[in-house]
């Protein structure tokens, strides 16, 4: 009988102690204490001011946390072409590291019982009815034809990247870019007077790709379920995620438009002319974007710009099983269900998957080495950051820059190999 009841005490002890862990805030640590050698995040330093040096980057700010405990957190080089230095609280442009949250948000209205992954997103964008696909286009004026798709696109094939639908300017196919751009669709960010729901429907009148849930195409579709959170929450897309997703979590530096009290602080986004570092153009959208024009364009897909520390916030989050700072945003299980493999082997062959907001490393992506366990779940964005979370070793890695064009980095592979060989507990 004491063997028992002593059992069940050190059981309760564990149970608590794991809750305790996964309710986790953010706050600094000693590296040793959370099982992380000092002179190997040291090395992670060395390597990053080392690429600076070498006019591989302009600068990075990077974040390690372990066990919900921050254990590296620094800025180097340049915040812009005139030599300002960066500072680990800058702002970056985030691009698509924008899509986790947005997905986060529609699975936080399912949990509500808005609607099933499922359904049809012509039940609440009726202009999506009747999908068509791409049969012939005429190269001489952009026009094309098409023959219907049979198959509705669901949310879960907008969450997934499996609908069919293009990403316009930077689609890898040529026709897409042609017919996106006759057609007036913004595909990315933007100084104009637009909003979601006008670009939104204009391209649902578009041809697919292929068939809905055949493929992995990156797409838009995550602007298209900006617009449909604002269908079912009644609310502003923008006001959605400052009320229920960065407001919660204490996301005080993650906005589409930045204030005017923090615009000082957005990092340049910059390109390579020789062996210089320069102020990267206006092309086919304005990177001043985040601080200038109507700022109506509310991008699920890629308009965010946030910090290192808040988005760690964020995948925290996430390694709490849905939970931060005593706020809960989704359930264990939603959470389970967002890691899970929702694209079978359309995406990233045997050693990544797809889930519902992130790719998602395997088993064999384990084996090979350098990406973490089994489970860690990651992206990027179009400016060049880099992020991921591993949920075995409750380890998240931040690097961000703001690069465009091509650069001779390779401080994302190197800073994550280097960051899982930090840990020697």
């Amino acid at each position: 009988m004491y063997s028992r009841i002593s059992l069940l005490v050190i059981l309760f002890i564990c149970l608590g102690l794991n809750a305790q862990k996964k309710n986790s805030v953010l706050t600094e640590a000693p590296p040793e204490s959370v099982g992380i050698s000092s002179e190997r995040l040291e090395k992670i330093g060395n390597m990053l001011q080392t690429s600076v040096e070498n006019g591989e980057i302009p600068g990075a700010v990077a974040l390690i946390a372990k066990d919900g405990k921050i254990v590296f957190h620094k800025a180097f080089g340049d915040a812009s072409a005139d030599g300002e230095d960066l500072e680990k609280n800058d702002i970056f442009r985030i691009a698509s590291q924008s899509k986790a949250i947005t997905a986060t948000a529609v699975m936080m209205l399912w949990e509500e019982g808005k609607f099933r992954l499922d359904d049809p997103i012509s039940n609440y964008i009726p202009e999506f009815k009747d999908p068509q696909l791409l049969a012939s286009f005429n190269e001489a004026d952009s026009t094309f034809k098409t023959i219907p798709a049979d198959k509705e696109i669901t949310i879960r094939h907008l969450l997934t990247h499996t609908s069919g639908i293009g990403y316009g300017a930077i689609d890898g196919d040529e026709r897409f870019k042609k017919i996106y751009a006759k057609a007036g669709i913004t595909d990315l960010f933007t100084t104009k007077n637009v909003t979601i729901e006008e670009s939104v429907k204009k391209l649902a009148k578009l041809p697919l790709h292929h068939k809905p849930g055949k493929k992995f195409t990156y797409s838009e579709g995550l602007d298209v379920l900006g617009y449909f959170i604002e269908i079912v929450s009644g609310k502003d897309f923008d006001e959605f995620l400052q009320e229920r997703i960065f407001e919660p979590l204490d996301m005080d530096d993650t906005y589409f438009y930045l204030p005017a009290s923090k615009t000082e602080r957005l990092v340049q986004v910059q390109h390579k002319e020789g062996d210089k570092w320069k102020a990267f153009p206006v092309t086919f959208y304005d990177p001043q974007y985040p601080v200038k024009g109507a700022k109506t364009f509310f991008s699920g897909g890629a308009g965010l710009s946030s910090t290192a520390m808040d988005y760690a916030k964020f995948l925290q989050m996430y390694l709490n099983g849905g939970t931060y700072n005593g706020n809960r945003l989704l359930s264990p299980l939603t959470v389970k269900m967002v890691l899970s493999n929702h694209t079978e082997d359309l995406f990233g062959g045997p050693e990544n998957f797809y889930g519902l907001a992130f790719g998602i490393v395997s088993r064999q992506g384990e084996e090979k080495g350098g990406q973490g366990s089994e489970g860690t779940f990651d992206w990027g964005g179009y400016f060049n950051t880099q992020y991921f979370a591993d949920p075995v070793t409750d380890v998240i890695g931040i690097l961000l820059k703001q690069t465009r064009g091509p650069v001779n980095d390779e401080t994302g592979w190197k800073f994550r190999q280097m960051v899982f060989a930090s840990m020697i507990e």
